[in-house]
């Protein structure tokens, strides 16, 4: 009898092993690596001047204008040999020697391109085609009808509250309520006695990096400016990063 009730637990074990089995048979997906951090290609900076009107096939779409000041010069090229990783940095907006310290100056120097405010690093899985002091001219990057990341930053709003941030519903304006605009509840009593991470609250709006992707609808090389479709972070006069559109698993 001790050895029947001895046995009984691993039998169970076996019979919830063979259900939990059942329906299993596919085949395991095939890892895949990617690199998250990596763009589809080298991109270029960019100003924002403004959004307007852009007609296509007699339907009007929104579209933002997308200007190109002087810049957009290769300041420096890294290889994996080298640095561990592959990047072609980039330079924008020339401005006064003054205006920048001197390790930047020197390092631009260097690379003989001008003084510049900004410098980006384009992470890519090949460079070549690229030197220091190279010129990046907008017609050999994008046309009409490519999808690019646009990223900059945001607008900041500013301290608001969860109504504004966050999209809360107002509470009640009459029967004594003493919660018009405030949040709810934030979170459990005694256990686990604290505020979980993240709780969406009031706080800091905006002013944030934000990137998304947009069809470009019109390049004017003469002009040097790019139109895309819709809306890019920032207001007019907020410098972007303009980079060919990135696919996880497909081309980075």
């Amino acid at each position: 009898m001790a050895a029947m009730v001895g046995s009984a637990p691993s039998l169970a074990g076996t019979q919830l092993t063979a259900r939990r089995s059942v329906g299993r048979t596919a085949a395991p997906r095939a890892a895949r690596i990617v690199a998250r951090t990596m763009e589809a290609g080298v991109g270029i900076w960019g100003t924002k001047a403004g959004m307007m009107q852009f007609f296509k096939d007699g339907a009007a779409l929104p579209a933002t204008v997308i200007a190109l000041e002087a810049g957009n010069i290769v300041t420096q090229v890294k290889t994996a040999e080298k640095d561990g990783y592959t990047a072609v940095q980039v330079g924008y907006q020339t401005c006064k020697e003054k205006k920048i310290t001197k390790p930047e100056l020197g390092h631009l120097q260097k690379a003989g391109a001008p003084a510049m405010k900004h410098l980006r690093e384009f992470k890519v899985k090949d460079a070549s085609g690229y030197e220091p002091g190279q010129q990046l001219n907008l017609e050999d990057m994008f046309k009409a009808g490519d999808f690019v990341d646009v990223a900059g930053t945001t607008i900041g709003k500013g301290f608001q509250g969860g109504i504004k941030r966050w999209g809360f519903a107002r509470g009640n304006m009459t029967h004594g309520s003493k919660s018009k605009r405030e949040h709810g509840s934030t979170g459990p009593g005694s256990s686990p006695g604290r505020v979980f991470p993240g709780l969406k609250a009031a706080g800091q709006m905006g002013n944030i990096r934000s990137k998304l992707k947009a069809e470009v609808l019109m390049v004017d090389v003469e002009k040097g400016a790019i139109v895309v479709k819709g809306s890019v972070p920032g207001k007019p006069g907020n410098v972007l990063e303009i980079a060919p559109a990135k696919r996880v698993g497909v081309n980075v």
